[in-house]
């Protein structure tokens, strides 16, 4: 059983980005340029437009803390802004007017070191990094930039198709005509790729979420087809061995879900089996609690499209379309 407290937003926007800093401040990111911040476990909040990018798509959003934070827009002109006084004042630390820029997630193996992912301009991914904490970003260099082919791109659904583990590694996914990983162990200047047997059949079938488990080899993505977001074939798979062996769920999660997020049921262990999962989507959310072998519904709230744990692991943050953003709270 599940608790849901909604907070209260009052804007028009969709919300598709979200980071929780780790002080517990939680960021969010939307469409026509709102962005909000959460603090005291939802008791204080605020909303707005960002001056000037009023126009924008905030998909990427990343915290550190209560008053840092990055956010990147979806669509060109891509833009990268920095705030250092919890939202009140941005700076423009990125810029590219390329008509094929499109910036899809963003992930850091630490305070400094991270990594921005983006459709690919000219075949090549959009890869930019930073090295001081996201306050400058430069491109990859062309041939550190995986090729893609003709219909892959990423999905900036829920900013959650890139993920950054142990010192180095690194693994983004993407979709359209082939749903496949693209894995780098030196932050993203060499890469290769591994084949998944994920819904690729059109422009809108892939991969949409990656997570990595508390065994970093242990990966669970997520997707389906948003335009035919009840189709449960082919959207949910797990592997134990970095992509050598994919394996499908017994019992799936019930249509197309963007975004994978886990809670531990008892935090005095390190045992994955007592994980929670969830899995959601603008159709509903699903959970395991079985390391994915198994989903079952959890909630019939339409309209979610991200979700990510709190800092203590004890409730759940959940964004989506038409302002709503909510707190849940699992019970017995």
């Amino acid at each position: 059983m599940y608790s849901l407290k909604y907070i209260d937003t009052r804007i028009n926007t969709s919300f598709r980005g979200m980071s929780v800093a780790h002080d517990g401040a939680v960021w969010v990111g939307g469409s026509r340029g709102y962005v909000g911040r959460i603090t005291d476990s939802g008791n204080a909040r605020r909303f707005f437009r960002v001056p000037g990018y009023e126009d924008c798509d905030f998909r990427t959003v990343y915290g550190f803390d209560a008053n840092h934070a990055i956010i990147a827009n979806a669509g060109s002109p891509a833009y990268v802004l920095y705030t250092h006084d919890g939202g009140y004042t941005w700076k423009e630390v990125y810029k590219n007017t390329d008509s094929a820029a499109f910036i899809d997630g963003v992930d850091f193996w630490n305070k400094k070191a991270g990594l921005i992912h983006g459709d690919p301009i000219n075949g090549r991914m959009l890869l930019l990094y930073t090295k001081d904490g996201a306050h400058t970003w430069k491109e990859r260099k062309r041939k550190h930039r995986p090729k893609m082919g003709e219909g892959e791109a990423s999905f900036a659904a829920s900013g959650t198709a890139i993920g950054c583990f142990l010192h180095s590694a690194v693994v983004v996914a993407v979709g359209g005509k082939k749903s496949k990983l693209y894995f780098s162990r030196n932050r993203g200047k060499c890469w290769r790729t591994i084949p998944t047997p994920m819904l690729a059949t059109s422009a809108s079938t892939g991969i949409f979420s990656i997570m990595i488990g508390g065994n970093v080899w242990n990966w669970l993505i997520a997707g389906g087809d948003y335009r035919n977001d009840t189709v449960s074939t082919a959207n949910c798979f797990y592997t134990y061995n970095k992509g050598k062996d994919w394996h499908a769920p017994q019992t799936t999660t019930r249509g197309y879900r963007e975004c994978l997020a886990y809670v531990d049921t008892d935090t005095t262990s390190k045992d994955s089996n007592t994980w929670a999962i969830f899995a959601v989507g603008p159709t509903g959310i699903d959970v395991s609690t079985d390391n994915g072998h198994n989903w079952k519904p959890l909630s019939d709230e339409k309209g979610f499209h991200v979700m990510k744990p709190s800092i203590d692991k004890k409730h759940m943050y959940l964004a989506g379309a038409n302002g709503r953003v909510a707190i849940m709270r699992m019970t017995e």
